[in-house]
Parts: structure tokens; C-alpha cells; sequence
């Protein structure tokens, strides 16, 4: 049997390109696509994830049947870019021709018909349809410097002092929030910023990124090649309290300002991390190595929630889930029937996972954005992962969700207790020779069909679904007259109800 594909977790290396150069306001791509896939990635997608409406600066050539039947795409790009410069949408503008999986499949090279265009064009094989967007992203970066910005830093020195931030991109998870809280370290570990590439620069700017003397590279997923060309030392962006304290010491002896990260280091924990420290010590941290994890995201989402939740709170981590995938790690298959059987908890994922938990009617397990795709928008500083203060939202979150648990659980006493009273102004209750509502003997075949049940739940929903089931299985008892719960009455409900 065929391996069948369930859902895909990551667009195409065309997409990255798109979503990486377009940030750069004196640039303007000419993807070489039909029409629906520019409206997916300019439009559609980047609305739904980053709350952009539009991305201004990319066009399609608009491929049709014809072209792809045997004229080739040529003609459409050189008539795309005619239109483009009568409209005088290239004033001030460099233009980059971009290939897509449909132009790549009828062998459209377009390096020569480039050079006939605006003079500067140049030409990005996206490789669409053999490289993802991880890989997309980390080639069009390396890409750009080579052409844009290596000549012009020939003669630039590294300022002490000066730091990079290289990786915040269209389509990336929480880029706002965390990019926030990293520039925030920066500043507290002694550094100054130079570049924020590409979000906050542009492509006449790329030459000064030899300017820095450290570079962060904010995903590890992508960047470490152009930090890697750029000569000059690097870190990634941390998340965790014991990741972020390294990233400041680090950072600090890279810079030469020690004293300042140390002081910075000491006055978060007084001030930012109090937070945490207060629920450590609390009642809810009694929680903790009860509640269960699942993982779904970029490795640096899932690298740092391991690190953070499970070695350092002290959580279970039931599984782990890297974009993109390793060898070793669960397909879609599998992870949408675990899902389905024994969720955990919480679940880190992006729409798919939720979805699956969906189908399996998993109400008792909380979900919680980690990734895209969408639908989800993260425009907000508040809401970081990385950092101090991502330490904070994150423990701030689950916990919320827990007491959420809890409060699923305390009026269900009163709700049982309406159902067995007599409606306003009926007659009182017949004297019946049963139990009261909600103590009716089990038999231990029963009880024994009712804890499998609860077995397959996250154990903190277990507090409130062991009554609920058992008032479940007890009303159903009294319709039927039974005074005694026997296990085939047990099995028929619940299995009923999981269903």
C-alpha cells in the first residue's frame, strides 16, 4: 500500500521566497505563477496568519494554458513587467523575478530574458518543487547577500557593540511577540542593533550587515547560512529561563559588556520572573508533573518547550512533533490517531492538530497555537515564547487553562442536584426504593469499564469526567429502571459517549 500524505505541515521553498523578500520595501517581485497561486500566498494565507491584507510589492505573471501548452512563460513576464513599469509601481525599486512549481514544471529559466527587463532584475530559482520553505528561506537569504550584498561590504568593518537580528519573515509563527522580547535582551545584555533582516530593512541596506560584530539568528530553521557567510560570531534565540540566562551571559562576553548582561540578568529575575516564581511556589505547581504535553511546531518552538515545560517546570512531554520533519519523528497518520485515542493535556500545534482533535471529540484537552498554518494571528507584542517574558505568558497560559479545567468541574454538583429537584410548582418526588441521584451501586465490572475510560482522558480532565460519566451512565440507569450499574449498561454508554 501507497503511503497516503494526510495534511501538509509546510508550503513550498516559492512561498519563502515570497514571504521573505517582499518585507523589503524597495523591492519588487514578479512571480512567475498563475494567478491563484499568487493569490494564495500575497493574499489568502498571509491574512489569515500575519493579519496582512495584501503584500503590495508582488505581481504574477499570470500564467494561462498557453503558456504552459508550449510558448513558455517568457512573453507574460516581459508584458507583466511593461505593465509594471508604465504604472510606475518600480520607481526606487529592485526587481526580482521568482520561479514557481508551474513555471518550474514547463522548464522556464529565466536568467537570460532578465537582463531585457529593468535594468539590476535578476533571477531567483526557487526550486519549488524539491525544497520546502525552511530550506526556501535559508537559500533566498544567502542568495540576496551573494547578490546584494557582498560587493558592497567589501570595505566595512565590524563596530563593536553593533548586533543583527537575521530570520523574522512573512509566515512565521509569533514573529511579532518574540522578535519584541529578543530585541529586548539585546539592548538589556549590553548590544545595540544594527539590522533587523529582512523585516525591518531593505535590500540597499544588506550590505551593512557586515557591520555587526554578533549576529542572532532567531529560528533554527533557517538564517545560519548567510550568519555563517557574514564571518562574525552567532547565536540562536533562546526560549526557557535557563536558555535565556545563557543567551545574555553569552551575548554579553561576545560584546564585551558583561557587567551590563549580568545586571540585566539579575533584575529580571527580581522583576519579569517573579511571575513564574510565584506560581512555582504556589498550589498550581502541584499541577505540574501531572499535566501532559503534546508538541507540535518549528524545531525552535519544540526545542525550547521541551526544554522549558518539560525539563524545567517538570511537565510530561507525551510526544514531539519537528517542522520539518525528522526520521524519527510521528507522521500525520499516526499523530491524528493518537490524537484521537489518548490526547494529552495540552497540545503546541497548528490548525491540523487541531482539527484531529476535533474529529475525535476531545474536549478535555486544551489546544494552544504553536504553529502556523493558520487560522490564528499573533500581531500582538504580549505574546511571546522566547524570552523572559516568554517564560511568563507561557506558564501564565497553562495555568489559565487549568483553573479553566477546574471550573468545567465545580458546578456540575448543583446542576445535578436542579435535575433531581421537582419543577416549580409540580408535585414532590415519588418516595422510590433508589439510591439518591448520583449513588447508585456499581458493580466492579462497572467500575472497572468506567476507570478504562477516564485511563484514556489527561489526567487533570479525569477529575471532572469521572462524574460526569458516571452521571451519565446513572441517568441512564433510572430511564431504564436498573438499580444496580452492570457492566454491559456501563460499556453501552460509555461507549456511546466516546463516540
Amino acid at each position: 500500500m501507497p503511503t497516503i500524505i494526510r495534511d501538509l505541515p509546510e508550503t513550498s521553498s516559492y512561498w519563502a521566497a515570497i514571504w521573505t523578500l517582499c518585507p523589503l520595501p524597495d523591492v519588487h517581485v514578479l512571480c512567475d505563477a498563475p494567478i491563484g497561486c499568487f493569490n494564495l500566498v500575497a493574499t489568502a494565507v498571509p491574512d489569515y496568519t500575519d493579519a496582512i491584507p495584501h503584500i503590495a510589492n508582488v505581481t504574477p505573471s499570470v500564467i494561462t494554458e498557453k503558456e504552459v501548452g508550449g510558448s513558455g512563460t517568457g512573453a507574460a513576464v516581459k508584458r507583466t513587467w511593461e505593465n509594471l513599469r508604465e504604472a510606475g509601481l518600480l520607481a526606487g525599486k529592485r526587481l526580482i523575478v521568482v520561479s514557481t512549481a508551474e513555471s518550474e514544471m514547463i522548464g522556464s529559466d529565466l536568467s537570460d530574458l532578465v537582463t531585457q527587463l529593468e535594468p539590476g532584475t535578476t533571477f531567483f530559482h526557487s526550486e519549488s518543487l524539491s525544497h520546502d520553505e525552511w530550506l526556501g528561506r535559508d537559500r533566498v537569504l544567502q542568495w540576496a547577500w551573494e547578490q546584494y550584498g557582498a560587493a558592497g561590504a567589501a570595505d566595512l568593518a565590524a563596530e563593536p557593540g553593533l548586533v543583527n537580528i537575521i530570520g523574522p519573515t512573512y509566515g512565521c509563527f509569533n514573529s511579532t511577540a518574540d522578535l519584541h522580547e529578543l530585541k529586548r535582551l539585546i539592548e538589556g545584555a549590553g548590544g545595540r542593533l544594527n539590522q533587523v533582516f529582512p523585516f525591518e530593512s531593505t535590500l540597499a541596506q544588506m550590505p551593512h550587515l557586515a557591520r555587526a560584530a554578533v549576529n542572532v539568528v532567531m529560528y533554527k530553521e533557517f538564517g545560519h547560512t548567510l550568519a555563517e557567510t557574514l564571518g562574525r560570531p552567532w547565536l540562536h534565540a533562546p526560549i526557557g529561563i535557563r536558555g535565556t540566562i545563557d543567551f545574555v551571559r553569552r551575548l554579553g562576553q561576545l560584546l564585551g559588556t558583561s557587567a551590563q548582561a549580568e545586571a540585566f540578568i539579575r533584575r529580571e529575575k527580581q522583576t519579569t520572573l517573579q511571575a513564574v516564581w510565584d506560581l512555582w511556589k504556589g498550589p498550581q505547581s502541584d499541577w505540574f508533573h501531572t499535566t501532559s504535553i503534546g508538541i507540535v511546531a518549528t524545531g525552535t518552538y519544540v526545542d525550547g518547550l521541551i526544554t522549558y515545560l518539560g525539563e524545567e517546570l517538570g511537565m510530561n512531554i507525551a510526544f514531539a512533533v519537528r517542522r520539518p520533519r525528522r526520521p524519527d519523528d510521528l507522521d500525520t497518520e499516526t499523530l491524528r490517531d493518537l490524537l484521537h485515542s489518548r490526547p494529552p493535556s495540552f497540545v503546541f500545534g497548528s490548525i491540523n492538530e487541531k482539527i484531529y482533535l476535533s474529529e475525535g471529540g476531545k474536549k478535555q484537552t486544551t489546544f494552544l497555537p504553536a504553529a502556523f498554518p493558520g487560522p490564528v494571528v499573533r500581531r500582538s507584542m504580549g505574546t511571546p515564547f522566547m524570552g523572559f517574558h516568554g517564560t511568563v505568558y507561557l506558564v501564565q497560559e497553562i495555568v489559565n487553562q487549568l483553573y479553566e479545567t477546574l471550573y468545567n468541574f465545580l458546578p456540575l454538583d448543583s446542576a445535578y442536584a436542579r435535575a433531581a429537584a421537582p419543577a416549580a410548582g409540580g408535585p414532590p418526588p415519588a418516595t422510590v426504593a433508589v439510591a439518591a441521584p448520583g449513588n447508585l451501586p456499581w458493580a466492579e465490572e462497572a467500575r472497572a469499564v468506567l476507570d478504562a475510560a477516564l485511563e484514556k482522558l489527561p489526567f487533570l480532565a479525569r477529575i471532572s469526567a469521572s462524574r460526569e460519566l458516571q452521571m451519565q451512565v446513572e441517568a441512564e440507569a433510572r430511564a431504564r429502571g436498573i438499580a444496580e450499574i452492570t457492566r454491559q449498561l456501563a460499556a453501552e454508554v460509555l461507549n456511546t459517549h466516546r463516540k
